[in-house]
């Protein structure tokens, strides 16, 4: 694990270091080709750098960070575009900006903060305890049915990756005084694919997509289709690119070769998500399912599809096996920390 710690320190100094470069770079090289030249070896460097950690949560969350996020605010800010492009910002926002997941609210108000700001501090620890819960769960996996473990993997992911964006939120809260555009909108109350996909589950993912690949897209087949049928083609290669960028997060998790489950998974969400658009474009809105029925609907098949094509990857790859050894591995850590603190409190007692 020290070794595991010294290689993500070095991962992550590289990559401030090459950013530094960027921002460098952006005031004196103008946007277009000569821009996309001076950053293209960054974004290689970056496709390797996860290849140096191994471990689930430190080595997972790094690729999606670097690899994805960071990538893609660099080539759309060798274009002049994106949150990175803003003449007037400083390098500790745009070192923030680029390689985390958060984007600064825009004009925020007091009643867009309360209604789809910062959740209570009661949801994320209701949440942490549910997730602790889960992980004690595990130790009883040999009595529990293999469908009802993929449900609770359903939850660990959610819980997981909620838990460790908001932490991520409030740190470049507290250092950039901003306020920041939430992660996630309670995906489980989604009531279409429209809803989960668009607005509720990983919207930073969302957010980075539209620019790179659905606009360009639509601008496209504006052209082709007309404004009325545009959206599918580009909500399909928004799904495309998204399944071959997971593919590649879960190589960095594994290093197996891969199996395209994963992308089948998003391409089939794909065609879905152009089916329900294509129909409420056909009906508009002179029909539509009620909440309580699209809602199960919609939760079943994101679970089912997901126990289908995207946990067998997962599990392919031991994710839960080592998971639960990092935590462990975390947790005894903290107990030697704890110890160390106890028995440092004990001698500077009984020196009086």
């Amino acid at each position: 694990m020290e070794g595991e710690i010294n290689n993500f320190i070095k991962v992550w100094l590289s990559v401030y270091i090459c950013l530094c470069y960027c921002y460098v770079a952006g005031k004196f090289i103008p946007k277009g080709a000569t821009r996309l030249i001076t950053v293209i070896p960054v974004v290689c460097l970056f496709l390797s750098l996860p290849l140096n950690l191994h471990s689930m949560h430190l080595g997972g969350t790094s690729a999606f960070f670097i690899a994805w996020l960071a990538n893609f605010k660099l080539l759309l800010f060798a274009f002049g575009k994106g949150p990175l492009s803003d003449p007037s910002i400083s390098l500790p926002r745009f070192l923030f900006i680029a390689c985390l997941p958060i984007k600064i609210q825009q004009n925020p108000s007091p009643l867009t903060t309360s209604k789809k700001g910062h959740k209570s501090p009661l949801n994320y620890a209701t949440k942490a305890l549910l997730f602790a819960t889960l992980i004690r769960v595990y130790d009883y996996s040999e009595y529990i049915h293999p469908t009802v473990m993929l449900f609770l993997y359903c939850f660990h992911v959610y819980f997981c990756l909620e838990i460790i964006l908001a932490m991520v939120a409030a740190l470049a809260r507290t250092l950039l005084g901003l306020e920041l555009e939430p992660q996630f909108d309670e995906p489980y109350l989604s009531t279409s694919l429209q809803d989960f996909w668009g607005r509720r589950w990983n919207m930073m993912v969302s957010r980075i997509l539209r620019p790179t690949v659905y606009d360009p897209t639509l601008s496209i087949s504006n052209r082709i289709l007309g404004r009325k049928w545009a959206p599918l083609p580009a909500i399909f290669s928004t799904f495309v690119v998204s399944g071959l960028m997971h593919e590649l997060i879960f190589y960095y998790l594994g290093r197996v070769r891969p199996t395209w489950e994963i992308t089948c998974f998003f391409l089939l969400h794909g065609l879905c998500l152009m089916a329900e658009v294509a129909i409420k474009k056909a009906v508009n809105g002179r029909c539509r399912l009620p909440r309580i029925i699209s809602g199960p609907l919609t939760v079943a098949l994101v679970m089912i599809t997901g126990f289908w094509l995207f946990f067998p990857q997962l599990l392919r790859c031991k994710a839960d096996v080592r998971a639960l050894e990092e935590y462990a591995a975390v947790g005894e850590f903290l107990k030697d920390v704890g110890r160390a603190l106890t028995f440092k409190s004990f001698n500077s007692t009984t020196a009086y």
